[in-house]
């Protein structure tokens, strides 16, 4: 607890003493600052444990912790609604595509949570917020799903879960964190965004049923034209629905043409639909950009990430397979001019999809990636990531990690694409040795005269970092996609 106006070092720490190091918290308030919610997960496991305390019966100096749920098997998160009543929760016990339950603020047993929405077939729960102002006739819930990763906005009844109306969106995008009054309103705002959209903020009045542009938010930006999106279906090894965004200047596989396949497929983070700048220019020159929504993310629900987690991680990498044979076979990419890029998580990936098959690619970008799995533990934040990929102390998981790491599938005398390994010298989650041992291994190894290039950027660390430095670092990626995979600007090339 920290008193505002006092020494940081004054604080009073009320839980955590004895835990684990690689746990993570969660706190929530109720807006009248009575009840303090407390989550806590081990690691990226996608499990949290739940504490509520009373504060007004000790004082939030003091407060008495006392469990919610315990063991549990789903992610859940709390919404606390003004003027006290039920904890509103957002989990995945009981329901992998995700339900909104109704408990007491002292409801241990997860038998006296009610079930307010279920899961609905199809969709991935993703965030809900109460509107229940005078002018409203009931209270209402606005809930936010996606069907394979796109997102969708609904309105329930708050007393009986019952839908009750869709509000529609600009386009087949992402919803952003919603957020209402704190105290009792009929409004709600949002982030939307879609891969030709910039992030504009909306504002969704209940009682008129109007969705429209916030004025107070970020400026309004036309989408670009001269790009369109499809959804593919792909087909993998075991049959496995994956889908696929491709961007394109056509909206179909007129011809062949230079691409670039990207992914991530991993913690159950989705590929939902955003603005990606990097990709813009390259579809409106003449190229290909595709997405593909691979198991170990988040986009079909608990069981899509599951299915792409420790021992299942190999059909990861046959989901992408499958997505680069897709773009090749269907006439999207040229052969010979296909390309990959993955960061972090997907640089596991990219790294996966070039030392399994190497000849499928003409280059190949890694940024801050994941590559050597035997000693990943060992350091950045890799001991809070066993649960998503298993450990090395373990026997049988150390050779299912030896079987897929990059680093070591590297083969000497194979001719392996042109490669740009990126990493940053203030990143504490994933150490650059990952990629520096890579660039040794396949400078070494290779043969041909395809260049493996290292490309360190000084102060800046994993994630957030300045536009400026994005747009330099992603200038230099797509350049080098269009040198290798044979991409021209037209003669006269648009504005």
């Amino acid at each position: 607890m920290h008193l505002v106006g006092t020494p940081a070092d004054q604080d009073v720490e009320i839980f955590g003493a004895g835990r684990s190091a690689t746990q993570y918290y969660t706190v929530a308030t109720a807006p009248d600052g009575r009840i303090l919610v407390v989550g806590a997960s081990e690691g990226t496991s996608p499990r949290t444990d739940l504490w509520t305390a009373d504060l007004t019966r000790t004082g939030p100096e003091r407060p008495d912790m006392r469990p919610l749920r315990h063991d549990a098997v789903g992610r859940t998160t709390v919404r606390l609604r003004p003027g006290g009543g039920a904890l509103l929760l957002r989990t995945t016990d009981g329901a992998p595509r995700g339900r909104i339950a109704a408990a007491p603020y002292d409801a241990s047993d997860p038998g006296g949570w009610h079930t307010l929405v279920p899961e609905q077939p199809g969709t991935v729960l993703q965030d809900f917020a109460v509107l229940d102002g005078p002018r409203l006739d009931r209270p209402l819930l606005a809930v936010v799903r996606t069907r394979h990763a796109v997102g969708e906005l609904t309105l329930h009844d708050a007393r009986t879960g019952a839908r009750t109306g869709t509000v529609p969106l600009p386009g087949q995008g992402t919803i952003t964190t919603l957020t209402a009054r704190q105290e009792a309103g009929h409004e709600l705002w949002f982030g939307y965004s879609d891969h030709v959209t910039p992030t504009t903020v909306l504002h969704f009045d209940a009682v008129t049923g109007h969705l429209r542009p916030w004025p107070g938010g970020a400026p309004g930006v036309a989408p670009v034209a001269g790009v369109t999106v499809t959804l593919e279906v792909v087909r993998s090894r075991d049959g496995a629905e994956v889908r696929m965004f491709v961007l394109s200047p056509a909206g179909r596989p007129d011809r062949p043409r230079p691409a670039v396949l990207t992914g991530y497929g991993g913690f159950g983070a989705s590929m939902t639909p955003g603005f990606t700048p990097q990709a813009l220019p390259w579809v409106r020159a003449g190229g290909v950009y595709a997405v593909a929504c691979v198991r170990g993310g988040g986009e079909e629900g608990e069981e899509w990430h599951r299915a792409g987690r420790r021992e299942n991680k190999l059909n990861t990498f046959d989901d992408f397979d499958a997505a680069a044979d897709h773009l090749l076979h269907e006439g999207w990419a040229a052969p010979g001019r296909l390309g990959v890029l993955g960061s972090s998580n997907g640089g596991l990936l990219a790294g996966a999809a070039l030392t399994r098959r190497p000849e499928t690619y003409a280059a190949v970008v890694c940024a801050a990636p994941l590559l050597d799995m035997a000693r990943y533990e060992r350091s950045g934040m890799g001991a809070s990531w066993r649960d998503e990929y298993g450990t090395a102390a373990d026997p049988d998981q150390f050779a299912r990690l030896l079987s897929y790491s990059p680093y070591h599938r590297v083969r000497d005398g194979v001719r392996y694409p042109a490669v740009l390994l990126a990493v940053f010298d203030g990143d504490t989650r994933v150490d650059p040795a990952h990629a520096r041992k890579m660039c040794a291994a396949l400078q070494w190894a290779g043969t041909g005269d395809a260049p493996v290039v290292l490309r360190t950027e000084r102060g800046v660390g994993h994630a957030a970092r300045a536009s400026s430095r994005s747009a330099r670092l992603y200038a230099d990626v797509m350049a080098f996609f269009a040198h290798h995979l044979g991409l021209h600007l037209p003669e006269d090339p648009l504005p």
